[in-house]
């Protein structure tokens, strides 16, 4: 072997290997260029020009995407949104005296016209807490105050005040309100019934 012919046959082989990688490296992006250019209905091409670009309502679905349901979940982000939850909020307050008025008007029934110690409580906390409520009204609202406040402190004052009305009913059925003349003048005489009846059984 001749040592002098050694470099020369090295930088062949260096030129062989640089030259076979050159051509592989060609034909690599030869091949991913034929099949990028392969066109699919929901690809993008980010390489157009502005004019060439379509627009997003040209352009068809993807794959499993069902377009109405778009519709659906707007729908759905209404009950997520802060505004919407407030106002439902607020109404739910607003509108809880007057859910109050079936309960109140069972209490009213179960405890009687007998001068008693419990028909006076259970009658009197019928009247203490709407005029608690009225009391604390922007309070109650003070938080959760929203685009129908005005409304909604009406509807709530509405509430409270037909609390009011039944729990006045029923002290003046049961006679603790002062609304005779004989309860003021010492020389009226109380009012007498007329007639009075009771409960009976049918035998037969």
């Amino acid at each position: 072997v001749r040592y002098d012919s050694l470099p020369k046959a090295i930088s062949q082989i260096i030129i062989i290997i640089l030259i076979s990688n050159y051509t592989y490296i060609n034909y690599k992006m030869s091949s991913s260029t034929k099949t990028n250019s392969r066109k699919f209905k929901w690809s993008l091409d980010f390489n157009k020009n502005k004019n060439d670009r379509i627009s997003l309502s040209e352009m068809p679905s993807a794959p499993g995407y069902n377009p109405s349901l778009n519709v659906t979940s707007i729908e759905a982000s209404k009950d997520s949104d802060p505004n919407h939850l407030i106002i439902k909020k607020s109404w739910d307050i607003a509108l809880g005296p007057l859910k109050q008025v079936p309960m109140n008007l069972f209490i009213m029934y179960m405890a009687g016209n007998s001068i008693s110690i419990f028909p006076i409580m259970m009658v009197g906390m019928l009247i203490v807490r709407p005029v608690k409520a009225l009391f604390s009204t922007q309070l109650t609202f003070k938080m959760i105050e929203g685009s129908q406040a005005a409304g909604q402190k009406f509807v709530f004052f509405l509430g409270n005040l037909a609390n009011i009305i039944l729990a006045l009913y029923k002290f003046h059925s049961m006679g603790l309100l002062p609304t005779h003349a004989s309860d003021w003048l010492a020389f009226v005489e109380p009012q007498t019934n007329m007639e009075s009846t009771g409960g009976g059984f049918a035998w037969s």
